[in-house]
């Protein structure tokens, strides 16, 4: 039997997903169940426990597949977005519903009971939060669990022209590891939000995007790096502007920040992690 990687597979030795059958060695396999995300942003744990560490957060109207509930709360899912495997809160997930038909094309909005914006919101969803748009009441747009600016919503087959420009409106938003929102975000998030808004396809940790875009360079030159370029080093991800400035979200000043890209590789380079490689998104 191979080794998969398990961020991506549902597999353990005691269940494992009924598409891996004749792949890997389980006691039981099972065919996940549809689900949907129900919450502006569900946790992806790496146990089933409230302290576990966070991997990665499933946005609003992301769909999933539930391949077993315990009986303390949590599911053991797969985000069909980007094939992501942890365990999330089953409170969070409710059943499928409508089809998407538009994506939160803002850094973040509200969702409000009714079409007023004096009324107290109920959720506040980031970039890329997908919602079924079930008719337009004034300048609001009205789905199963609220009401939201239409102006900030674009059509799910809309792309963003310029990703980079998507990244650069997360400055200032906190580091957090694992996080996936305008709320708190890691550096791989920020490239799979930024790429995914243009319609890009973009794996969730930066080792699977250096594997999916990285060139390794043993001459890294500064001076060549143009607008796009992904530059990458070991456990880090950070996105050149065309200016001699990248955006990345980082550990280092604990938020996403724009920065020259010569201070920021000769600072972590003197923390002892070298340029490996770098990469353009197509």
């Amino acid at each position: 039997m191979r080794s998969l990687d398990r961020r991506l597979h549902a597999w353990r030795a005691d269940l494992a997903d009924a598409a891996l059958k004749g792949q890997v060695e389980a006691a039981r396999f099972v065919v996940g169940t549809p689900a949907r995300v129900r919450v502006a942003a569900a946790p992806l744990r790496r146990e089933p426990r409230p302290d576990a560490p966070l991997d990665t957060e499933a946005l609003y109207g992301e769909s999933v597949r539930i391949f077993e509930e315990t009986a303390e709360g949590w599911a053991w899912v797969q985000l069909d977005g980007d094939g992501y495997v942890g365990w999330c809160p089953t409170e969070a997930l409710t059943r499928p519903g409508a089809p998407a038909t538009h994506r939160v094309a803002r850094l973040r909005t509200f969702v409000y009971p009714g079409p007023s914006i004096k009324l107290p919101p109920s959720m506040l969803l980031s970039t890329n939060a997908l919602v079924a748009v079930l008719d337009i009441e004034g300048p609001f747009a009205r789905t199963e669990d609220g009401f939201i600016w239409a102006g900030h919503l674009a059509p799910v087959a809309e792309r963003m022209a310029d990703w980079v420009a998507v990244a650069d409106r997360f400055v200032g938003t906190p580091y957090l590891w694992g996080g996936r929102t305008s709320i708190g975000l890691d550096c791989s998030a920020l490239v799979q939000v930024a790429l995914v808004a243009a319609g890009i396809a973009c794996p969730r940790d930066s080792d699977m995007q250096e594997a999916a875009f990285g060139l390794p360079t043993e001459a890294f030159d500064l001076d060549a790096l143009t607008r796009g370029d992904l530059i990458f080093w070991k456990g880090h991800v950070a996105i050149a502007r065309g200016d001699g400035t990248i955006v990345h979200a980082s550990g280092h000043h604990m938020e996403t920040v724009i920065e020259p890209a010569a201070a920021a590789v000769a600072r972590i380079g003197k923390a002892g992690s070298a340029v490996t490689s770098v990469g353009r998104p197509r």
